[in-house]
């Protein structure tokens, strides 16, 4: 599990919606941050990660049920 004191280099998932949407459904990160992420701040980048595990909605974060936990 990743955790936000040692998180991977970069929240991608290769599910990658910015095309087509201002925020990426598969890492949450707005296109303006994806398209600058080589050039923030550790301090940034630490800032984006800690927004998008907060919202928790991109698909890095959820989970499908199985269909026996379905409601």
């Amino acid at each position: 599990m990743t955790t936000l004191n040692d998180p991977p280099d970069s929240p991608c998932i290769g599910v990658c919606s910015t095309l087509f949407d201002e925020v990426c459904k598969g890492c949450g990160r707005t296109a303006a941050e994806v398209s600058n992420w080589v050039f923030l701040s550790p301090e940034e980048k630490r800032a984006i990660w800690e927004r998008i595990t907060r919202e928790g909605t991109a698909m890095r974060f959820v989970r499908e049920k199985s269909p026996a936990t379905r409601d």
